[in-house]
C-alpha cells in the first residue's frame, strides 16, 4: 500500500478562495483550521503537529473555545499551514522568499521566478475552466509580438479602469494574469521574449500592490511591491525599480513613517539617475520626494525638491525615450502634485489656483483623480477660511467618491470632516456632514 503523503501546506486554491481569505483577513482562526480540515486535508492532529500546537487546543480553536491573540502563535500557524503572510497582516514569511534572491554578494543573481510561482500547483493555478482557458493550457504559451502587445494592452486597461472605479474588483483578474505571465516566464527560453515577459509580472504585481495601497491595506501592498522589484531586478530594470520605490515611499507618508518615505524617494532617484532616467522620470522621482519633505513638514527640503521637479520637467524632449509608465505625468500632473506638496505644508495661498487650475483639466472619466484632488482643494479653501465654498468643494468630491470603490479617498473625506470641527454649528458643515453620514455609512 502506498505511503500517505503528507500536505506541504493548503492548496492554492483553498487559499484564494473567498472563505478563506475573509477568515484570514479577520484571524477567524476557528474558520481556518475548519477550511484546513474540510478542503485542505490537515486534520486536527496535522495542524497540531505543523504549528507546534496540543491536539487539545487545536480542538477547542475548531470549536470557538479559544481564540488565538497571540502574535507568535499566529506566527506560527502561518508557517505551519504555509499561509502567506500578508494574508494575516504579517510581515513576508522566510519561506515565501527564494534563495536566489538572497543579498549576499556570493549568492548567484541569475533570474528568479517571484514568490507567488514558488508555491504554485499546477493544477490550482488554471486561469479558468471556461472553454477558452482550458485550450489555452492545453495548447501552451504562445509567445510572440502579439501576446507581448496584448498583455501591455490589458495592463492598460487595468490602470483606465482602475481610475475609473478602484482596484477591488480589478485585483482578482490582475493576480490571475500575473500567475498566468510567470507560468509562461517558466515555458519561455533565455532571450528578449522571457526579459519582456518579466517586465510584464513586474508591471502586474506593481498594479496589484497599488491596489492595495488604495485600499489602504498596507502590510499586503508592501509584499506585491517587494514582488515587483524583484521581476525587475532579475531583468535589471532600474529604472522601473526605482518607479517602485517612488510608489512605496508614497505609501510611507500615508503610513506616517515619513523618514521612510524621504529614504526609499532619494533611493528611486539614485537607482534611476544611474541607469539614464529621463527627465520625465526624475521629475516624477522629485516629486515623491516632495510629498515625502512635506510630510515631515519641512519647507526648505520640499520647495528644493519641488524646483528640481519643475527644473526637470522642462528638459522633456519627444525624443525621450520615456518608459509607458511614466507617460501620465504630464503638466497637469505636475501642476496639481506642485499644489498638493504646498497643501501638505499648509501653504494654501500658493495651493489653490494650482489645484484648481488642476481640477479644471481633469478629464471626468478619472472618478478617483478628480475627488483625490477635489478633496485637496476643499483642504486649501479651509485653510484660507472658505468654509462654505470648501464644503461645497468636499461634497463634489463625495458624490465622485461614490463612483470609485477607493477607501484612501474615503479616508481622505473623513480627515476633512474632522477638519471642519472648529465650524461645526455652520449651515455648510452640518449639510456635509450629514451628506457624508449617509454616503458613508
Amino acid at each position: 500500500m502506498p505511503k500517505y503523503e503528507q500536505p506541504e501546506g493548503l492548496p492554492a486554491r483553498l487559499l484564494s478562495s473567498t472563505g478563506m481569505i475573509d477568515a484570514c483577513r479577520e484571524r477567524d482562526f476557528s474558520k481556518i483550521f475548519e477550511l484546513a480540515k474540510t478542503r485542505g486535508g490537515f486534520y486536527p492532529s496535522l495542524i497540531a503537529r505543523r504549528c507546534d500546537m496540543t491536539p487539545s487546543r487545536v480542538g477547542e480553536v475548531l470549536t470557538g473555545k479559544r481564540v488565538i491573540k497571540e502574535m507568535s502563535v499566529i506566527e506560527r500557524v502561518a508557517d505551519g499551514l504555509r499561509i502567506p503572510g500578508h494574508m494575516l497582516g504579517l510581515a513576508q514569511r522566510e519561506w515565501e522568499t527564494p534563495a536566489a534572491l538572497s543579498t549576499d554578494p556570493a549568492t548567484p543573481t541569475s533570474p528568479v521566478l517571484p514568490v507567488i510561482s514558488e508555491r504554485a500547483d499546477p493544477v490550482n493555478t488554471l486561469p479558468g475552466v471556461d472553454l477558452d482557458s482550458i485550450l489555452a493550457v492545453a495548447s501552451g504559451p504562445r509567445l510572440s509580438p502579439s501576446t507581448l502587445r496584448a498583455l501591455h494592452s490589458s495592463i492598460e486597461d487595468y490602470w483606465r479602469r482602475d481610475d475609473q472605479h478602484g482596484g477591488e474588483a480589478l485585483r482578482p483578474a490582475v493576480v490571475g494574469q500575473l500567475r498566468y505571465v510567470v507560468g509562461m516566464i517558466k515555458e519561455a527560453s533565455e532571450g528578449e521574449f522571457r526579459r519582456s515577459l518579466y517586465s510584464v509580472a513586474a508591471e502586474l504585481a506593481r498594479l496589484t500592490g497599488w491596489t492595495y495601497f488604495d485600499a489602504r491595506q498596507y502590510s499586503q501592498a508592501r509584499v506585491y511591491f517587494a514582488e515587483a522589484l524583484q521581476l525587475a531586478k532579475a531583468i535589471d530594470d532600474h529604472q522601473f525599480m526605482a518607479n517602485v520605490l517612488a510608489c512605496m515611499s508614497l505609501q510611507g507618508t500615508y503610513e506616517d513613517r515619513p523618514a521612510d518615505a524621504v529614504a526609499l524617494s532619494t533611493a528611486a532617484q539614485d537607482s534611476a539617475r544611474r541607469h539614464g532616467g529621463t527627465p520625465r522620470v526624475m521629475a516624477m522621482l522629485s516629486m515623491r520626494e516632495a510629498f515625502a519633505h512635506a510630510s515631515m513638514n519641512s519647507h526648505s527640503a520640499t520647495h528644493a525638491a519641488l524646483a528640481e521637479a519643475h527644473r526637470q520637467f522642462e528638459q522633456i524632449s519627444d525624443a525621450d525615450p520615456d518608459p509607458a509608465w511614466v507617460t501620465y505625468f504630464d503638466e497637469p500632473k505636475l501642476i496639481v502634485d506642485t499644489g498638493i506638496a504646498h497643501a501638505r505644508l499648509g501653504e494654501a495661498d500658493a495651493a489653490e489656483p494650482l489645484i484648481a487650475d488642476a481640477l479644471r483639466r481633469e478629464p471626468e472619466s478619472n472618478h478617483r483623480g478628480r475627488a483625490f484632488h477635489s478633496f485637496w482643494l476643499a483642504t486649501t479653501q479651509l485653510q484660507r477660511g472658505k468654509v462654505e465654498q470648501a464644503c461645497h468643494t468636499a461634497t463634489a468630491a463625495l458624490e465622485t467618491a461614490t463612483a470609485v470603490d477607493s477607501e484612501r479617498i474615503t479616508g481622505h473625506l473623513r480627515e476633512f470632516h474632522q477638519r471642519l470641527a472648529p465650524f461645526c454649528k455652520e449651515p455648510a458643515a452640518i449639510a456635509f456632514e450629514a451628506q457624508l453620514r449617509a454616503t458613508l455609512r
